[in-house]
């Protein structure tokens, strides 16, 4: 087994051992090889294996039995959400299922929020709408455009709407250079946003509802036709 790199190996030998589960060359449910076998394969330290061993059994992939050894988790029956930007990473077919959800939470936040925003938070949404306008690139244009649903999500009042949001972005942010589509133009990434603010503002929950389903279903169209 090749010898891994000595900086960032911890970093390195997470990256390799998740791989190692994701295409299944550790299958669901199996027991890893002894940790000094392991260890020595990777041509690291039992210590270096241990930590890289803590990352894993904390994203959910990984269970140590002490005493018995380390197995493979069912990520898919035990795992979370949390789960959700290293499946990407490693696989792209994840990201049509992340918008299918991120289409409906959107339309429902935007419900939420035009029935519960504060006045501030609904000046909030106005200031960070014209940021969307202003910004200098398509990278930034994404990501001004990402502070206005985070701010929709706080506006509901509900702070698991808001975790929610936060992991369905950390899932497909990784890969924004090659979902640019949408956000090329500043001005008509902002335009095509302006309907859910302006119903969110105006306390319009059907229309907010309606004008979110509209921007999340085109520009999910537009993202995967660039993917394409």
């Amino acid at each position: 087994m090749e010898t891994l790199p000595r900086e960032t190996i911890v970093d390195v030998l997470e990256n390799r051992l998740r791989e190692d589960i994701l295409t299944g060359r550790h299958p669901t449910g199996s027991y890893l090889p002894p940790e000094r076998a392991l260890a020595d394969g990777y041509g690291v330290t039992r210590t270096t294996l241990k930590h890289a061993f803590g990352r894993l059994a904390q994203a959910g992939l990984l269970e140590t039995r002490h005493g018995v050894g380390t197995r493979v988790r069912d990520y898919l029956r035990l795992g979370g959400a949390d789960l959700l930007p290293m499946l990407v990473r490693h696989s792209p077919d994840w990201i049509g299922e992340v918008f299918e959800v991120r289409c409906s939470i959107g339309a429902l936040i935007a419900e939420r929020a035009a029935a519960r925003a504060s006045d501030r938070q609904r000046a909030e949404l106005r200031t960070l709408l014209t940021a969307v306008g202003d910004a200098a690139d398509p990278d930034a244009v994404q990501l001004a455009d990402v502070e206005v649903h985070k701010a929709l999500a706080r506006a509901t009042g509900n702070r698991v709407y808001v975790l929610l949001t936060n992991t369905l972005f950390n899932a497909y942010l990784p890969m924004r250079a090659a979902l640019r589509g949408p956000f090329m133009d500043a001005e008509v990434a902002r335009g095509r946003l302006e309907p859910v603010v302006d119903a969110v503002a105006a306390g319009d929950e059907t229309g907010a509802r309606r004008a979110a389903e509209r921007y999340l279903t085109e520009t999910e169209r537009i993202m995967l036709d660039g993917l394409a």
